[in-house]
């Protein structure tokens, strides 16, 4: 069977774990603790970072987006890239929106600095940067509302890898409590679509040891 080289709250391993649901691809989740520096892991992945995704075949596939598009080719029911051109473009803009602007301005501020920190036994989390995330995510916030009260999707009429990119850093800091729901009522409804998925059980399972998400982080009509 394949396998995913994982950490349980990666947003970036999320993506991959959710599009492989959608796409009713069976894989073996192995947890890989990257700050050790597994010889035999980075055998699979130099850069030393998760998602590594295994195939039967012994063939070891890394980085979320990569994947992603790896999925789409070989495994094109449901199609999550896009129909069109413009389509794709949009998806893959907005892919990298949430994986390299959403994740360094905010996942990084406040899921590494609140949880990850003291997981690592790295001191304590910085204030100001925990301040600058909470900032920087009203802004993002506001962006996606904007998104969803214009389309049906992130992307478009059809759900995309930009969907599930997104869900799976909202997903990330939902388990820490940090989404303002009440606020942004439409990101609300839009999430609640996606957590609805059966695609998405297997996020909502997880739970790590020590840190227990809210009451809502597993409700669907939350």
């Amino acid at each position: 069977m394949r396998t995913l080289y994982h950490l349980w709250l990666s947003p970036f391993c999320r993506t991959v774990r959710i599009a492989l649901a959608e796409k009713n691809v069976e894989v073996k989740l192995q947890s890989e603790n990257i700050w050790n520096r597994r010889d035999g892991f980075l055998a699979l992945n130099p850069a030393g970072e998760v998602p590594v995704l295994v195939e039967v075949d012994g063939t070891a596939i890394s980085t979320a987006s990569v994947i992603c598009e790896y999925l789409d080719e070989t495994y094109s029911d449901p199609p999550l890239l896009g129909g069109n051109p413009t389509q794709r473009a949009e998806t893959r803009r907005l892919i990298q929106w949430f994986d390299i602007k959403f994740n360094h301005e905010v996942t990084q501020n406040l899921l590494g600095e609140k949880m990850m920190k003291q997981f690592l036994g790295q001191g304590e989390p910085d204030s100001s940067a925990i301040r600058a995330g909470y900032s920087n995510f009203r802004y993002h916030l506001d962006y996606i509302s904007y998104l969803v009260d214009r389309r049906n999707w992130l992307a478009g009429d059809d759900l995309s890898y930009a969907d599930l990119t997104a869900a799976a850093h909202l997903s990330s800091l939902d388990y820490i409590g940090d989404v303002e729901w009440e606020k942004y009522k439409g990101v609300k409804t839009w999430y609640a679509r996606i957590k609805s998925r059966p695609s998405f059980r297997s996020i909502l399972s997880d739970h790590i040891p020590g840190y227990q998400p809210p009451k809502h982080y597993t409700d669907l009509d939350f």
